[in-house]
């Protein structure tokens, strides 16, 4: 669980409606379901029209890094590759294949099976790269839906705002409908600013910077399994990996490893 995204969301909502009920502005006056509709359907509409369907459903699946965090632990990974790597130099490569099948990611395992099927290792590092390109490619652009939609939620917001003034001038003699359509003229913007403020751009942001980690640990499977397959110590491999893990709480590995 990603706290900080959770405290984050229901600080930003607390303060929005909280003020609002400070200000002694009823919860009933800021909740308009002909605004919500109008700002968020014609953002939706507008996103949707934008952007690819891998894009818009690689962006919805990001919503659980976003409130859960990512599952990839450096340290553990990083251990994990150390200890394989005292296996290899102590049995030989086709001893890790107990070991292969026991491992849950699927990166960090197909790596390890491609080694050990003697893959040359410049056609590895190129097939594992351009896979982490590709998948770094598929967060850029999800999070790039999350920051279209708050983009366009302002906008649509004033669309709103102008449909609710129309509808105003429309009823100027009739006093009793006047109060609605002001209701969703101001509503609408709030909607609009506050949603892409408070939600949409914020996720764009937290899902890059979340699977960063994910990216990052990636980078340090390649480097680990590269030099496993070169036959390198475990040592200097445990020296090497730390060098992913300066963010992200490394501890030293020495002590699993042997010169």
């Amino acid at each position: 669980m990603d706290i900080t995204s959770l405290i984050g969301f229901a600080l930003g909502m607390a303060a929005v409606f909280g003020g609002a009920v400070l200000e002694g502005l009823p919860i009933t006056a800021i909740i308009q379901p002909t605004a919500f509709i109008i700002v968020f359907g014609g953002a939706i509409g507008a996103i949707m029209l934008q952007s690819p369907q891998s894009d818009l459903i690689n962006a919805v699946k990001g919503l659980t890094v976003i409130f859960m965090g990512v599952k990839e632990k450096p340290a553990k990974v990083a251990e994990l590759i150390v200890n394989l790597a005292l296996k290899a130099r102590k049995e030989g490569l086709l001893a890790l294949q107990s070991e292969i099948a026991q491992i849950d990611d699927p990166f960090l395992k197909k790596g390890l099976e491609l080694m050990t099927d003697g893959t040359d290792p410049q056609l590895l590092r190129d097939l594992l790269e351009t896979e982490l390109s590709h998948f770094e490619e598929e967060v850029t652009n999800a999070g790039k839906v999350w920051e279209g939609f708050g983009a366009y939620t302002p906008t649509v917001g004033i669309i709103g705002a102008v449909l609710g003034l129309i509808h105003v001038m429309n009823n100027l003699n009739d006093p009793s409908k006047l109060g609605g359509g002001i209701a969703v003229a101001f509503v609408a913007t709030v909607y609009g600013v506050a949603g892409a403020n408070l939600m949409f751009i914020p996720f764009g942001g937290k899902l890059k910077g979340n699977r960063r980690t994910t990216i990052n640990t990636r980078a340090m499977m390649i480097e680990g399994i590269l030099s496993i397959q070169a036959g390198e110590s475990p040592n200097f491999i445990s020296e090497k990996l730390k060098v992913f893990m300066h963010d992200h709480g490394g501890k030293d590995h020495k002590e699993h490893a042997e010169g």
